[in-house]
């Protein structure tokens, strides 16, 4: 299009340089037509047209730990937990807020690290979830669980979801270098990990149906930022709704 606008332009500029000579009115250039290809969407549903490159997978990080939501439910909750308990390690009001706060964003950045780019990167694991919208219920329950332990690779073959199952001992031990009260003997961490385990489906469940309730009641479901990066776009096949 670009072209032919200018291929345009220039014989419209031409017509009044010479009057007395013939010369070519309209020039129609033909270029084949491409698809279009949303690269942005790429980064919050999957790498649809190629793989995430571990530099985009970074972006994609660093999109999910700042967005304002995930703020926000940060945020949400450091204030729900000192409201509830203020006599915990992290102190009463404001001050209590702010430092369960940090080790919330701390923790979330940590995970980001190791779940979306860093494991990711060099197992060439898609970092995404991606949802089976025209199946049935019981195989869409079904795909949501396996996904913790089973999910896409870069090239869109199945392959183990170093992610979860290496990533969440990673980040466990990590915390413990800076979670105020955490307890760092073995069991302590076997239970955290097996917990983080059992609860993950919980995100794929939230992930895999709320779009299909917020279709149906025509209002857009926000929640927890690394659950919004991919449900934006589900209801529109690849097209962000932000």
């Amino acid at each position: 299009m670009a072209a032919t606008a200018a291929v345009r332009a220039l014989t419209v500029a031409d017509r009044g340089t010479s009057a007395s000579n013939p010369h070519v009115v309209d020039t129609v250039l033909c270029v084949p037509h491409l698809p279009i290809v949303n690269w942005y969407a790429r980064f919050l549903n999957g790498p649809q047209v190629k793989a995430l490159t571990p530099v985009q997978k970074a972006h994609l990080a660093v999109r999910n730990l700042i967005d304002p939501f995930n703020l926000l439910t940060i945020g949400g909750e450091a204030a729900i937990s000192v409201a509830a308990n203020s006599h915990s390690v992290y102190g009463p009001g404001f001050q209590g807020w702010g430092k369960y706060m940090g080790v919330s964003f701390t923790q979330d950045m940590v995970g980001e690290f190791f779940g979306t780019f860093l494991i990711p990167s060099v197992t060439h694991e898609d970092p995404h979830y991606h949802r089976l919208p025209q199946a049935s219920i019981k195989r869409r329950v079904f795909h949501a669980a396996i996904q913790i332990v089973w999910t896409e690779g870069d090239r869109g073959k199945g392959m183990v979801n170093y992610s979860n199952l290496v990533g969440f001992a990673f980040e466990d031990a990590v915390n413990d270098l800076y979670v105020p009260g955490q307890q760092t003997n073995f069991r302590a961490s076997a239970e955290r990990y097996g917990i983080a385990l059992a609860t993950a489906p919980i995100d794929n469940y939230i992930t895999e149906f709320v779009p299909d309730i917020a279709s149906r009641i025509h209002v857009r479901v926000v929640l927890v930022q690394r659950i919004i990066n991919q449900i934006a776009v589900s209801r529109t096949g690849g097209t962000p709704a932000d």
